[in-house]
């Protein structure tokens, strides 16, 4: 991107986020976010999605101030401006889910990670899966299920021992969370124009949540995820360490 004149600095509440806020505002001033030309993100990868979420149309430049932080980079308050000019940018699609609860409301909401099924109770989910209206999985037993991006599949979807997707394939990962049967399942792989629909049987002996973002919904009946291509996220890296080359090193970590 060009050298940018307006930068929106946002922290986490977490204290040192807070303090690199205070630093780096005192640098080089704080933009309003509706003047500014790029989002600098300090915190987390949760902090990150959450200004993700926002979707302003800025690209978003993350500085980690948190734990993981696979989708920001190092900290440092040297040479911002021109770090953000040489930034490379990634563009990324996220998910959208519908879904009924039992009280009848339907919730929708964008996930950039992952949509996740999770069992809401002291029993295993039930899960049959149908993918564009035809039914794939009759019966999935197991503590829930995840749909995962390719920017999100080295987050939860691969703790559950999913793939990791390279970033502009145009693919889904459907991962299983511990499955009981069938017993040997190890997922699939969907093209991103897929219609994923899990319904939910047994659901008052066997309730489930579902989650978008670690935003959640439950109990629900039914939960509908396709890929969302009219909404984008720019997402800034520094040169040579952006999302395909980090997703190369997580697989040969």
């Amino acid at each position: 991107m060009n050298r940018p004149n307006h930068i929106h600095f946002a922290a986490s509440p977490a204290e040192s986020a807070q303090e690199a806020l205070e630093d780096l505002v005192g640098l080089y001033g704080q933009a309003p976010v509706e003047r500014a030309d790029v989002i600098v993100a300090l915190g987390g990868d949760g902090f990150m999605l959450q200004c993700l979420h926002a979707d302003r149309g800025l690209p978003v430049y993350g500085m980690n101030r948190g734990s993981v932080g696979f989708l920001m980079n190092d900290y440092s308050a040297e040479n911002l401006p021109e770090r953000l000019a040489a930034a490379e940018e990634a563009a990324i699609n996220p998910l959208a889910m519908r879904a009924e609860t039992a009280d009848g409301t339907l919730h929708e909401a964008l996930a950039i990670n992952e949509v996740s099924l999770l069992r809401a109770g002291p029993q295993a989910a039930k899960l049959r899966i149908s993918v564009n209206g035809r039914v794939r999985m009759p019966e999935l037993i197991s503590d829930g299920a995840i749909i995962s991006t390719p920017a999100g599949s080295t987050a939860y979807n691969y703790s559950a021992q999913g793939p990791i997707l390279p970033i502009g394939s145009d693919v889904l990962a459907l991962t299983g969370i511990a499955p009981f049967r069938p017993r040997r399942w190890q997922g699939a792989i969907l093209p991103s124009s897929a219609l994923v629909r899990f319904d939910v049987l047994e659901p008052e002996k066997r309730p489930v949540m579902a989650d978008a973002d670690s935003r959640s919904v439950a109990p629900v009946l039914w939960v509908e995820v396709r890929s969302e291509p009219k909404v984008i996220h720019r997402i800034l890296f520094n040169p040579g360490h952006g999302l395909e080359e980090r997703l190369m090193r997580e697989q040969f970590a």
